[in-house]
Parts: C-alpha cells; sequence; structure tokens
C-alpha cells in the first residue's frame, strides 16, 4: 500500500479519536458480514489484511480450505456516524483474499472487478450506476405492520417517516455518499432514497452502506426497515430500478445524436444483450422466493422483456433525451428488487449487456403500448417474453446459462446454486395458510 495513503488514514482515525475499525465484507447472497478490530491493529489491518474463517460465510469455502484474509481497501475508510464521540469506529470495506494473497474467487467483489475489466478490454473505461432503492419502515420485524398510509409522493402527517429519512441522509452524507432525492412511494409506508450515480463498484459499496444506515437509523428510532421485496399482498414491493450508462473516458458510449432514439450502437447492442439474457440472470436480480411475489402484473413491477422510452411497463425504459444532456443519456432496467446481491447484480448486468455488444444483438423496436393490457395470445404473436414465475423457474434457466456461469466464476455460480435449489426445495413443501382456507374446507 501506497505510505501517504496509509499515514493518512492512521492520521484520521488519529484526529477522530477512532477505537475501533469494522471491517465489512460480503457473502454470496449479499448480506454484510462484519468483524471489529482495535485501532493498534488497523497499521498491521493495512498491510497485509486480518484473518478469518470462511467456513461459516454463506457461499465461502469448506472447512477443511477456511482461513481467508480480509483485505482494507484505504478508500472505504468511514467514520461510522452513530458511534460514540469519546470512542469513535470507522468502517472499511473489504476484498476477501487467500492466503496467498490473491483474489478470493467467491467474493462476490472480486465478481464485480472481473466484470469491470472485461469491459476495460472493450474499451470501455467503466459502468456508470444509479439504482433507485424502495423500502419499507415497519413496527417491528414479526408482521409488516406500516407505520403509516401514505402514497407516492405524499406530504402530509401520514407521512410518519419524513424524520427518518431526513436522519438517514445526513448520516448518509457523512459518510461521503451523495442523496439526489427521497420521497415516500406507492405502497403504505414505503419509501426511496435515490443516491447520485456512481462506478458501479463504488456504488455497490455504497448501496451496501446505504441499506445498512437505513436499518441502524430505524433500529436508533424503535422501528423496522426492510429491503423485503414483496412484504404486503395487496400492495407494491419494492425495486431497485437500475440506470447505466457506459462510458469511454469522459465520452458517454451510449449517446449519438444522429439515432432517433439518441442512442449508439454500442447502447442498442448492451439493452439488447440484457433483454436476451434477462431470463437466465434473473436468479440475480430477483433471488429470493418472495421476489417473485413482486414480479407479477398489477403492481408496476415489470414482468414483460421488451423496451420503451416511455412505457414503464416494459423491463427496460430508456429516459427522454435533453438536448446538452448528452451525458446523461441511459437505461434504466425495472426488474432488479433491493434484496440482490448489489455486487453479483451490477456484474451480470454487465455481461449481459458487454455480450450484446461484443455479438452484435440487434435492438427490436421499442413497445410503447401497456403490455399488461395485451392478451396472452397478442403477447405471443409479438414474440414477448416473460420473466421467470418463480425462483425454480429462474434456478432452471440459470443452470443452462453459459452466460451466468462466465459473469459469476465456477466458485459463485456454484454455490449460489447449491444455495437457491435448498431455498426453493424449502419453500416447495409449505403449506400456506391461503391453501388452507381456501382447499380444506372443499377437499
Amino acid at each position: 500500500m501506497d505510505t501517504a495513503l496509509k499515514q493518512d488514514i492512521l492520521q484520521q482515525a488519529e484526529e477522530n479519536k477512532v477505537e475501533f475499525i469494522r471491517l465489512w465484507f460480503t457473502d454470496i447472497l449479499g448480506v454484510l458480514k462484519s468483524f471489529a478490530i482495535t485501532v493498534g491493529e488497523l497499521e498491521d489491518a493495512l498491510d497485509d489484511g486480518m484473518g478469518f474463517d470462511g467456513s461459516s460465510i454463506t457461499g465461502y469455502q469448506d472447512i477443511e480450505e477456511s482461513d481467508m484474509i480480509a483485505s482494507p481497501d484505504p478508500a472505504t475508510f468511514k467514520i461510522i456516524p452513530w458511534s460514540p464521540e469519546e470512542t469513535r469506529t470507522a468502517r472499511m470495506i473489504c476484498d476477501v483474499r487467500t492466503p496467498d494473497g490473491d483474489p478470493y474467487v467467491g467474493d462476490p467483489r472480486y465478481v464485480l472487478k472481473r466484470a469491470l475489466e472485461r469491459a476495460n478490454e472493450m474499451g470501455f473505461d467503466n459502468l456508470y450506476c444509479g439504482p433507485e432503492l424502495e423500502y419499507f419502515y415497519f413496527r417491528g420485524s414479526d408482521a409488516p405492520e406500516p407505520l403509516d398510509y401514505g402514497g407516492y409522493f405524499d406530504l402530509t402527517t401520514l407521512d410518519a417517516a419524513t424524520s427518518l429519512r431526513r436522519e438517514t441522509i445526513l448520516a448518509l452524507q457523512e459518510l461521503g455518499i451523495d442523496v439526489e432525492y427521497s420521497h415516500h412511494e406507492v405502497g403504505y409506508s414505503q419509501h426511496e432514497i435515490d443516491l447520485r450515480f456512481d462506478g458501479a463498484l463504488e456504488m455497490a459499496d455504497k448501496v451496501q452502506t446505504y441499506k445498512t444506515v437505513v436499518k441502524e437509523i430505524a433500529t436508533r428510532h424503535g422501528v423496522y426497515a426492510t429491503f423485503m421485496p414483496k412484504p404486503i399482498r395487496d400492495q407494491n414491493g419494492s425495486g431497485m430500478h437500475t440506470h447505466q450508462s457506459l462510458f469511454s473516458g469522459d465520452k458517454n458510449a451510449f449517446f449519438d445524436g444522429d439515432n432517433e432514439y439518441y442512442l449508439s450502437d454500442e447502447a442498442q447492442a448492451f439493452i439488447a444483450g440484457q433483454l436476451r439474457h434477462a431470463r437466465e440472470i434473473s436468479i440475480v436480480f430477483a433471488q429470493y422466493v418472495n421476489s417473485y411475489k413482486r414480479l407479477v402484473p398489477g403492481y408496476e413491477a415489470p414482468v414483460y422483456i421488451a423496451w420503451s422510452r416511455r412505457n414503464r411497463s416494459a423491463l427496460v425504459r430508456v429516459p427522454l433525451y435533453h438536448p446538452g444532456k448528452e451525458k446523461a443519456t441511459r437505461i434504466e432496467l425495472r426488474c432488479p428488487d433491493p434484496a440482490s446481491n448489489i455486487y453479483l447484480c451490477f456484474a451480470a448486468l454487465l455481461h449481459a449487456g458487454l455480450e450484446g455488444i461484443e455479438k452484435g444483438y440487434e435492438l427490436s423496436e421499442p413497445m410503447e403500448r401497456n403490455l399488461y393490457d395485451l392478451s396472452h395470445d397478442e403477447r405471443e404473436k409479438m414474440g414477448i417474453q416473460s420473466l421467470p414465475a418463480d425462483l425454480g423457474e429462474a434456478i432452471m434457466e440459470a443452470e443452462n446459462s453459459e452466460l451466468l456461469y462466465k459473469a459469476l466464476g465456477d466458485h459463485v455460480y456454484t454455490r449460489l446454486l447449491e444455495v437457491k435449489r435448498a431455498e426453493f426445495e424449502e419453500y416447495r413443501v409449505q403449506v400456506t395458510p391461503h391453501e388452507i382456507m381456501k382447499y380444506l374446507p372443499i377437499l
């Protein structure tokens, strides 16, 4: 590590009276893991990383090969805003390595780094992402009891979480995370705080931090925040609409002023790639049984694989171009949900788009009709496919996906499928209250 950078971090720790540093990393499902070291260990951690047992981390190593190293990324040193002033705690996000210092193939952060390397090899410096993460506030974690019954953009006493959002935004800003805006969402007690776009790796780190901050501030106020995709049956689920654009230097590779949609050939092929591979990578952007309860017609979540400029029922939307805003040209993928592993999600989306560019996929005409109004036969005639109906179908699509295997690598691909098969089998044998109520009296 650069000596000046290390000394800067050590100086920040001393000036801010930091006593503990929490080292963060992510398991295969996107769950944040952490252990703490004292400030006296910080210099050694920066030089050599800190060892931990990887055998108990979902998707990591077996017990006979369990030694792992958490290597802190110096760019991620931040003081945790709510830590006591007299004994401040900082956090650093880590790359996971093997004992010999190589990147660990099971680390989701490394999976995203590999995807960005592919983009670099194809002449693109970065994928910029702007995810919109929705979530719910409930009175506790044992039942989905809303705090309010407000609606979209409500500014009334019904929006009981205004102060929670405000405190969350202030904490995010203290952590160096820029927020564009926040508001009440469509569902009861549903909210959204949108982060200003950034490079894919930086944004993935920010998303992990954002989710932690949202939950921490809620807990400090005696309520519960959840990123569960569909916690209330008759309300909209929580999505993570993801805005994306590829850049080469300071040039937006997605913009073409001569195209009728202002989309370059690369942008069109990128969209075509994400549409073509959407079904097989759905296990990543919608990874839980509950994710597919959100992806149903009637609740604003996209189900049908098509693209449009204005139509929000399509999987991909291209926001309207405004002259002079060439760098803002982007695509918006509307199917991911906020419970996904953000590193794997961005990696799979990037690989799908790059595959489209590399192989010259052609983009179909935009679908500007409301896709929910079309009949099944009409959609079939138009060649419009649907996302998988449940996790089981998503697993079958993933099992036959060369692209997903390439995107995740053998280790993550294999372990993720193992975990998801077990989850779906556990779900399949459940007898729900709905079934008892519907069938027991008549069968």
